[in-house]
């Protein structure tokens, strides 16, 4: 629900933006990631010393991988967070949402510039935007983060019933009064990708939550990804959430749809990790265009961020594709480093936590893609 991507768009355009190109190509020519065992040991340490409450995946794309878990998941209740449990994967949705756009573009049933209107002709708002504005966040749709909070949560997530699904939200509140013309620059919107999650439906005559089964989880393996129940307590998820001290307010995780709704394993979505580095879910074609991050975004690809970074023990920059989520008291981290065929993944039930950004040079995703992605010696 919460987003802090927009913070870091312009320095990140002016920190990467004229090495962008260069940092890209030389990403694909450094050297080899440490071994697996080392580079989770490194990563659990960091981990550790951030006293951070979660779950930590390190995987490769051959299929090996470790896991984690530190800290409570119920406080109250003296239950610890368990390798293997439930989680909210938040906004990761969104990247499980573009996947399956781009598998609906890679079989020529949609395109990435036609308006939405075309799949969902009835659509009650400018249905001249098009899927890529709606991957961007630049439709300029109605945003459910601004409607009235209680307990600091909009209203929009407290709602339950048949009204909450993604074809009921793009006929409703999505296509109410627009804030701002199309194609601009970005505003996270959740909307976006409930109006997607509609025309996926459209389209393919198929539910999201069937898609989601018959597309990823099916192919994958995958036996723990599923769409939180409607007013199911933290969504279905093992943890609760905290700020600070207090648990986090209730919400109900089923609004977040096609947007923020899945739940599953973070051993589940390092197989779906693994899925999109050996091109299981999108061939290469189809794959490029969905990582290729724009400067002028501030490297927003379609449903993930992509740029360069500099980590400390790695010669070179290493290009990164990066989903974050926060939702529901749960934040997660789920970073691919294609060239290296790595992946680390961090869950956390700790809303609070600050992760800063790669770009800053120190930090916790800082510290924790090091470790994972380079070289201890060098």
């Amino acid at each position: 629900m919460k987003t802090k991507q927009a913070v870091r768009t312009s320095v990140l355009v002016l920190l990467l933006g004229p090495v962008g190109g260069q940092a890209i190509a030389s990403a694909s020519a450094s050297a080899p990631a440490p071994s697996l065992d080392s580079a989770f040991a490194r990563a659990s340490a960091v981990v550790k010393a951030a006293g951070l409450p979660g779950e930590l995946v390190v995987t490769d794309a051959s299929g090996a991988q470790r896991a984690a878990a530190f800290g409570m998941a119920d406080r109250a209740a003296k239950v610890p967070n368990r390798v293997g449990q439930r989680w909210l994967w938040a906004s990761v949705t969104k990247q499980v949402t573009s996947t399956l756009v781009m598998q609906e573009i890679a079989k020529g049933r949609m395109a990435l510039d036609t308006p939405i209107g075309r799949y969902l002709p009835d659509f009650g708002g400018d249905r001249t935007i098009t899927v890529r504005e709606l991957l961007q966040h630049r439709s300029g749709l109605p945003n459910p983060s601004n409607t009235t909070a209680v307990d600091g949560v909009p209203s929009f997530y407290r709602e339950a019933g048949s009204g909450i699904g993604d074809a009921a939200r793009a006929a409703g509140f999505c296509s109410g009064k627009a804030k701002r013309a199309r194609g601009g620059q970005w505003e996270y919107n959740n909307c976006d990708y409930l109006v997607l999650g509609a025309a996926l439906q459209a389209v393919t005559g198929r539910r999201y939550a069937q898609l989601v089964e018959e597309r990823i989880a099916a192919p994958l393996r995958i036996k723990t990804v599923l769409l939180a129940p409607d007013g199911g307590s933290h969504g279905g998820a093992a943890a609760t959430g905290y700020d600070g001290a207090a648990p986090t307010p209730a919400m109900n995780i089923a609004t977040g749809g096609a947007a923020a709704a899945l739940t599953g394993s973070a051993g589940d979505l390092a197989r779906f990790d693994r899925g999109l580095m050996t091109g299981r879910l999108l061939n290469a074609s189809a794959r490029t265009i969905a990582w290729a991050g724009d400067p002028k975004l501030g490297f927003m690809a379609l449903g993930v961020w992509s740029f360069p970074a500099r980590l400390k023990g790695c010669a070179a920059p290493v290009q990164l594709v990066e989903r974050r989520g926060d939702f529901g008291g749960t934040q997660v981290r789920n970073v691919i480093a294609p060239a290296l065929g790595r992946a680390v993944i961090l869950f956390t039930n700790n809303a609070s936590a600050e992760f800063g950004e790669v770009w800053q040079g120190n930090g916790l995703t800082f510290d924790l893609l090091s470790a994972a992605f380079c070289s201890p010696n060098a």
